[in-house]
């Protein structure tokens, strides 16, 4: 029965420091969305913390500096399991013994295999009790982008499509096309607050001359832009660059185009461009290049060339696509064989926005 008690008082607590966590969720990459909860030997909760972003206090340390001395003897929440190394801020694990904490219960194990269960097997070693896996689903859930980043060195990669009712996405080639209303572009806009980066192709540079801003949504960070260009063909005047205080950008291309190209090189980086050469060119190598740069998630809007090429390389993690009322006919643009990628996707979420239908899921892996 105590047991039973203890383990609700648990799921209860680790509730509010998943709260939060998402207080301040997409304003800490590329560190993971932390939060966490001191509660006193007498029940009280008496420290709350949340992590805000790279260099400031770790979760565990805001709620134990608030805590003070009615930490002693009290429990420890937190949503992943706290550190025990020194990166811009000391070990949390140091901090905890400190506080003279008895009791650790964690969300969930840091990702890293490397470090996973040190934390907390370093805590039990100094003789805490730790518990692990209270609320564990939803705590993974909350840091998916870290996870997958730390795992592969590669970002979270969202595919978004606006697709036609005959499963088209432009008029014609090279045409730019209009498909969805404004109701589902405010919805792409909080898609895009909530990510590291967009990506496109460069023919969706040449042919559309999008900005890749946010609207409606205040960043607390830059958006980085990314333009999949192989074989470099931006130009400089691309209305991309008239943007820089939306965030950096940055154009994945060859080797050998850089090398063939290099007055058009000097003049995207003249522009602002951060110029990225890749050995093979491929998109594999192009994302893990990204995490290389710390990021963690990624929005691939097009154009339908890059999206067949992560659908080909099993590197999508989420589907987005917005079906319209509109008709396009045999001329139009054919984009991916739509229920093949609805059919290895897991629970597909529906959300209506105006006269559009967001159909959108995780895929579904062996492994």
């Amino acid at each position: 029965m105590v047991e039973k008690l203890e383990l609700n008082c648990d799921v209860g607590f680790m509730g509010e420091a998943l709260d939060l966590a998402r207080s301040v969720q997409f304003q800490t990459s590329p560190n993971p969305t932390v939060g966490a909860l001191v509660v006193s030997s007498s029940g009280n909760v008496v420290g709350r913390g949340c992590h805000e972003g790279p260099g400031l206090a770790h979760a565990e340390v805001s709620a134990l500096e608030q805590a003070g001395q009615a930490a002693k003897n009290g429990t420890l929440y937190c949503t992943l399991e706290p550190c025990t190394h020194l990166g811009r801020t000391g070990p949390c694990v140091s901090k905890i013994l400190a506080a003279e904490i008895s009791r650790v219960v964690i969300a969930i194990e840091d990702p890293n295999p490397n470090v996973s269960g040190g934390g907390a097997s370093y805590l039990r070693a100094q003789g805490l009790q730790v518990d692990v896996g209270v609320r564990r689903l939803e705590a993974l859930k909350l840091n998916e982008c870290f996870f997958r980043w730390t795992l592969t060195g590669r970002p979270f990669v969202i595919m978004k499509i606006a697709l036609s009712r005959d499963g088209r996405v432009a008029e014609r080639v090279g045409a730019r096309t209009q498909l969805t209303s404004i109701e589902s572009s405010r919805s792409v806009h909080k898609t895009r607050y909530e990510v590291d980066a967009i990506g496109v192709g460069s023919t969706t540079v040449i042919v559309d001359d999008p900005k890749l801003s946010v609207k409606g949504f205040e960043r607390s960070s830059p958006l980085t832009r990314v333009v999949f260009d192989r074989r470099l063909r931006v130009s400089p005047r691309a209305q991309i660059f008239q943007s820089k205080a939306v965030g950096p950008v940055v154009i994945l291309t060859n080797q050998r185009a850089l090398e063939e190209r290099q007055k058009l090189a000097v003049s995207l980086r003249d522009a602002g461009a951060i110029l990225e050469p890749l050995s093979s060119g491929g998109i594999g190598e192009a994302l893990r290049c990204l995490g290389r740069r710390g990021i963690t998630s990624i929005l691939i809007e097009g154009g339908t060339c890059l999206h067949k090429a992560v659908w080909a390389e099993g590197l999508v993690d989420r589907v987005q696509q917005y079906l319209t009322p509109i008709n396009l006919g045999n001329e139009g643009v054919k984009w991916l064989d739509s229920r093949d990628v609805v059919s290895r996707l897991g629970t597909v979420r529906k959300k209506r926005f105006g006269p559009d239908l967001l159909m959108e899921g995780d895929v579904q892996r062996s492994s």
